[in-house]
């Protein structure tokens, strides 16, 4: 039976996207790059955007953090993201260096699934999901013999680059991963890193084997529910059910380690077992899925659907497209910071077009304690936390709370509402709203606000007409936050640093 029309076409527009720079492309270029014609190209992309994969931004096509969920389907249902990943965090720390886990990608080629890297001047800048030759990396020759308990790659990628790997076997004894080390030849000779990694390795490989073998299941996912019927309404005929409900099927194979029945994913789906069936052959035809002894799961070309582009994007990244909308909405600045020690650290801007505007760039520093972000991100804390016993407060004007026991009951209230104001405690003529953005465990990793000069908008303006908006672009950063959550070494943005912690270096 050949493939899902609207599946397959749609597929190819996600590979094309995931291929072009920033994940980014138009329309036209698309319809030119995949070889289909306008018509069809526009309405997978209207499905796309409708499914929360896609975004358009000036005029492009955007890949969006939802769509990591392919990808993840994939990690979980290979066991990957539970059995391998944890084991490889530990070893990087205990050699300080670069960690990877491959896996086979057809006869020559091998694809990362497992990255954790140490950062430096000279680091390595794999992702998950991207893909090696085999004869010219490390891991390529365990997958080609069997029976070999390790390999080198001495600068074969790169100069400079040096690699050591050894096989992680499946419980039948067949080689299905390699575990690397990674390092330069400005830290170690290849020889040298033989020496320093190779029995580390080796237990770590040891210990990622029992692991696959022991089994157990995955952190549940989100259910994957069937837009269609709402989607229809929206859309119409640009709506392509076979392309969202083929997509749905897809994602809902990381539900359960080893594969799922048929019967299991129509379960999972809510489909009927006849839309299931098609979905799954045509996934399988198309090289996407492996169906075996009845049972169904993502292979790792699942990771080209953009998961290397978009598991590392950083929280500047996630944030900035729906901070230039919430400045289209409420014609202010909006801004985004961490918190770092005693202080934030703005992480980014979109700067609204004033003649008077406030002028902060991309890492200015403030005290927390005065600021509506430093407020929301001190209230993520426990309270003990908040505000150390050794933190000075300074007035840096004449409104600035420096009374530790009414700050703290300042961000008592902050932690109840879910939201703080400050008016001009940080610089007179400044008031601001912030949110904030919580990660996949709830916690709060950032926060958003909104800078308004005092003169123009008063308090009770910023509460009624900003705060809204501004809750709900930090609702839709976290959710995208959430998307880019830790999986097979990629990192999701770090919590806020506790303000008793120490100021960085320089400071």
């Amino acid at each position: 039976m050949p493939p899902i029309g609207p599946l397959e076409r749609g597929l190819a527009v996600l590979r094309a996207l995931a291929a072009a720079p920033g994940g980014r492309m138009a329309a036209s270029g698309l319809a030119k790059e995949t070889g289909l014609a306008r018509s069809p190209v526009d309405r997978i992309a209207a499905t796309l955007i409708r499914l929360g994969y896609v975004r358009e931004e000036v005029r492009e096509l955007v890949l969006a953090p939802p769509l990591l969920c392919l990808g993840e389907a994939y990690l979980r249902s290979a066991g990957i993201a539970a059995a391998l990943d944890p084991l490889a965090a530990r070893l990087a720390d205990e050699l300080d260096e670069s960690v990877s886990v491959a896996v086979p990608d057809g006869d020559d080629a091998v694809r990362f699934v497992v990255q954790h890297t140490r950062r430096r001047a000279l680091s390595v800048s794999f992702r998950v999901g991207d893909v090696l030759p085999a004869d010219r990396c490390a891991p390529g020759p365990l997958f080609a013999a069997a029976q070999r308990e390790w390999a080198v790659d001495d600068q074969l990628i790169e100069p400079g680059l040096v690699a050591v790997a050894v096989p992680v076997r499946d419980p039948e004894g067949r080689t299905a991963y390699a575990l690397s080390a990674v390092s330069h030849t400005s830290r170690h000779s290849a020889e040298d890193l033989r020496e320093h990694a190779l029995e580390p390795l080796r237990r770590t490989a040891a210990a990622m084997t029992a692991a696959l073998a022991a089994g157990g299941a995955e952190a549940a996912p989100e259910p994957v529910t069937d837009p269609t019927p709402d989607a229809k309404r929206e859309l119409g005929p640009e709506y392509l059910q076979s392309l969202a409900r083929g997509l749905a099927v897809l994602a809902a194979l990381g539900q359960a380690r080893g594969g799922m029945t048929l019967a299991a994913v129509a379960r999972a789906t809510g489909l009927s077992r006849a839309t299931v069936r098609r979905s799954l052959l045509s996934l399988v035809e198309l090289g996407y899925v492996a169906g075996d002894d009845g049972r169904f799961a993502p292979l790792p070309r699942v990771l080209d659907l953009g998961y290397p582009l978009l598991s590392a994007l950083s929280l500047d990244e996630i944030a900035r497209p729906h901070l230039a909308e919430l400045v289209r909405q409420v014609h202010e600045s909006a801004s985004m910071a961490v918190l770092d020690g005693p202080d934030i650290r703005y992480v980014s801007r979109v700067a609204a077009s004033r003649i008077m505007s406030v002028t902060i760039t991309t890492g200015t520093r403030f005290p927390a304690y005065a600021t509506s972000m430093g407020r929301v991100l001190l209230a993520g804390l426990p309270a003990a936390e908040r505000l150390p016993a050794g933190l000075e407060l300074k007035p840096l004007t004449a409104y600035t709370i420096t009374d530790r026991a009414a700050l703290g009951r300042v961000i008592d209230t902050v932690a109840g509402d879910g939201y703080a104001v400050v008016d001009q405690e940080l610089e007179k003529g400044l008031r601001s709203v912030a949110a904030p953005v919580r990660g996949a465990d709830g916690s709060v990793v950032a926060a958003v606000n909104v800078a308004l000069h005092a003169g123009r908008t008063t308090e009770a303006e910023a509460r009624d007409a900003v705060l809204p908006a501004l809750r709900e672009t930090a609702a839709r950063i976290s959710a995208d936050v959430a998307a880019v959550r830790p999986a097979s070494g990629t990192a999701s943005p770090a919590p806020p640093r506790s303000a008793a912690a120490a100021r960085p270096p320089g400071r």
